[in-house]
């Protein structure tokens, strides 16, 4: 009972024991130790001791026949080992292998090659390693045997065949070699491979075999490569031309151009085969196959071809060769642009003077017309201002470069035709088709196109044309009937009254020239009545009619308050050349500065009177001066408040005011305004004088 109770308090101790939570030890000193030690300090440290030199294992020096062979033993048990746990690395295996080849075991290397192929037959370095070492130790069917196995398991490997053909040619065998090299072929390799064949027969002089297998290779990249490169049909004529077979070389040259046809054309191959005619000194043959190449091939993709051309020119051509290359690259340019924007009208018109200056007419008309079929797509006459002078170059071009005539009514015709006169015309047209028929002698054809025009779209431009026209036929009735259409269309046109009256003057029926002006001044709007105006007061002064002349200023007097109407009227009784010109003259101004007292223009007034003042100066008495000078006006500066657009104060301006006498003498503030200036002059004086008294005492005493 002792023992069991003693065993029960020993149980219960335990387990208090285990239940106690153990003391956790406190950090006396939290300060941060002085030398602080990173992670990147400690991994830097790591790396500096793995680069420690390790003492090197102790040479063992092997004395005896049983040494070696335990000393072999312990080294395949540990290579075996290796291989054992991991069968898939196989530069254990080569190592094996390897250790063994240095110890002249050939049998063992080879039985542990032939183990790792088991493993792993797809592995290229066990194949060479294994190769390497039967052609290292001259074992020659050995290393055939293994190039066979190699090539016929991993076919795709030209590795294996590059050193196959390699080995048969160092030995000597070059029937063994073309063999091997026939067997690749088989397989359709890759470029290289062809011309490594080529190179390996040329080593032996053997041309028609190379040439043979450039025809191989050149009809398998007919038939199976899907984009043939240029550089194997330009290899092969280059090779035909290096041994001296220069038809040949022409003859592949021509098939390659054949092939590749005008959808895949290389620049490149042009260039040589360029290059290859000119080392041959056929020089017009160059010059068909650059042009055949610049003509078909794109300008972005030909640089080269152009850059060729021009040396070729420069070495061998004349002055119109290199200038027929610089024609050929700014017409590719062109080309180009218009392309991009057929809508790009300065673009045509640059490459139609190209064209102009140097090509057949025929070539010029397809240019032409393929310029004048883009038609602008909007109807807006802005959008055919440029387009239009395509036609009238073209029609131009057909008269005077091409002399043809009838080409030339065509194109004006069609032209014509496609203009929409309903919403604009161009009175170019018109004119430059009438002209043109007038050059032909078909004076009836001119008539009937401008009536059309003035018919279908009647403008000023169009009747001013038919009415020189028909002036400078000497056509005077029908003058008169286009003037009439022109101002029952344009009433307000100044400008054809003018015209009209000055028509109807120099035939002499003056009474019609006056009607017309009448009718002319008459009119409600006018565009420019003071041009109007002037031309039938200077018709009536011409014709001497000066009560006439007289009448018409009052009339317009009416009108206008004008100080130029005023002056001009003066200057004409001044001008009148009768005894009564000089008071009549006078009368005028008099009448004018009455007029001109109520204008609010009063630089228009001060006009007046300067020139009234030079009239007088030249023609008047000391009276007549005397009083024109009282009459001028006094020049004043004010000032004026400015306001910005918004509303707000801009600052003040300053400017020039006139004060007329006889203003003066009606506004009694002006002469209180007089009064104080002259207040303000008389006491800046006494103030002077009171400055220095003692000169105003000798003054007095002197």
């Amino acid at each position: 009972a002792r023992r069991g109770a003693a065993r029960d308090d020993k149980m219960a101790s335990t387990a208090a024991g285990k239940q106690r939570i153990p003391k956790v030890a406190k950090v006396k000193n939290k300060a941060p130790a002085e030398v602080q030690i990173t992670a990147e300090q400690l991994l830097r440290e790591a790396k500096e001791r793995e680069l420690e030199l390790l003492p090197p294992p102790p040479q063992q020096k092997i004395t005896d026949v049983e040494e070696l062979n335990d000393y072999k033993l312990r080294k395949r048990k540990t290579f075996e080992d290796n291989i054992r746990k991991n069968r898939t690395v196989i530069s254990n295996w080569i190592k094996y292998a390897q250790w063994e080849e240095s110890l002249k075991e050939i049998q063992r290397a080879r039985s542990i090659y032939e183990r790792a192929l088991d493993v792993d037959y797809r592995n290229v370095t066990l194949w060479l390693k294994y190769a390497e070492m039967e052609m290292k130790n001259r074992q020659v069917n050995h290393a055939r045997n293994i190039w066979d196995r190699a090539i016929t398991t991993l076919p795709r490997v030209n590795q294996f065949w590059y050193k196959y053909t390699y080995m048969e040619e160092m030995l000597g065998n070059v029937a063994g070699s073309r063999q091997v090299f026939e067997r690749w072929m088989e397989w359709q390799p890759e470029e290289q491979a062809w011309h490594s064949y080529i190179n390996f027969e040329l080593r032996y002089k053997e041309v028609d075999r190379a040439r043979t297998i450039y025809e191989r290779y050149i009809l398998f990249t007919l038939l199976v490569i899907v984009h043939p490169d240029v550089k194997n049909w330009i290899k092969y004529a280059r090779f035909e031309e290096k041994h001296c077979y220069f038809a040949h070389a022409r003859k592949v040259y021509e098939r390659a151009v054949e092939f590749f046809g005008e959808d895949h054309m290389d620049e490149h191959l042009y260039v040589a085969f360029a290059k290859f005619e000119e080392n041959q000194k056929e020089f017009e043959r160059v010059r068909v196959i650059y042009r055949y190449a610049l003509d078909r091939i794109p300008k972005q993709d030909a640089q080269n071809l152009f850059k060729n051309y021009t040396i070729f020119e420069k070495k061998f051509g004349d002055r119109r060769g290199i200038e027929d290359i610089i024609v050929s690259k700014r017409r590719f340019q062109y080309e180009e642009e218009v392309k991009a924007n057929p809508h790009n009208y300065d673009a045509w018109f640059d490459y139609l003077r190209l064209v102009e200056s140097d090509a057949d007419a025929e070539t010029v008309r397809e240019v032409y017309e393929r310029a004048i079929a883009n038609v602008p797509p909007i109807q807006e006459k802005r959008h055919w201002k440029r387009y239009i002078y395509l036609w009238i170059n073209y029609a131009l071009y057909e008269e005077l470069e091409a002399k043809a005539s009838k080409r030339t009514r065509q194109v004006y015709q069609a032209c014509i035709e496609l203009i929409p006169h309903k919403k604009f015309t161009f009175a170019k047209i018109w004119l430059l088709y009438a002209q043109f028929e007038i050059r032909q002698k078909n004076l009836p054809l001119a008539r009937r196109a401008l009536g059309t025009s003035i018919g279908k779209c009647p403008k000023n431009k169009l009747f001013k044309g038919y009415i020189e026209l028909e002036l400078q036929l000497r056509e005077f009735d029908r003058c008169r009937k286009l003037y009439e259409k022109f101002l029952e269309f344009a009433p307000e046109n100044c400008t054809s009254w003018i015209k009209f009256a000055e028509l109807e003057t120099i035939l002499g029926d003056i009474d019609r020239a006056r009607a017309i002006y009448e009718l002319a001044i008459g009119q409600p709007r006018l565009d420019m009545p003071e041009v109007l105006w002037k031309s039938y007061i200077d018709f009536e002064i011409e014709q001497e009619e000066y009560e006439k002349t007289r009448n018409l200023y009052r009339r317009l007097l009416q009108r206008t308050q004008h100080v130029k109407v005023w002056i001009s009227f003066a200057q004409f009784e001044l001008s009148a050349g009768r005894e009564e010109s000089l008071s009549r003259c006078r009368q005028i101004y008099e009448e004018a500065n009455k007029a001109m007292r109520n204008c609010e223009e009063k630089e228009e007034r001060v006009m007046l009177l300067e020139s009234w003042k030079n009239f007088e100066e030249e023609f008047g008495t000391d009276t007549t001066k005397e009083r024109i000078e009282k009459l001028m006006p006094e020049k004043i500066k004010k000032r004026r408040k400015l306001q910005a657009e918004d509303g707000s104060d801009a600052g003040w301006e300053e400017y020039y005011d006139y004060i007329f006498p006889e203003d003066t003498a009606n506004q009694p503030n002006l002469k209180l305004l007089a009064m104080a200036k002259l207040w303000k002059k008389q006491q800046q004086e006494s103030e002077a004088a009171e400055v220095d008294p003692d000169k105003d005492i000798d003054e007095s005493q002197h």
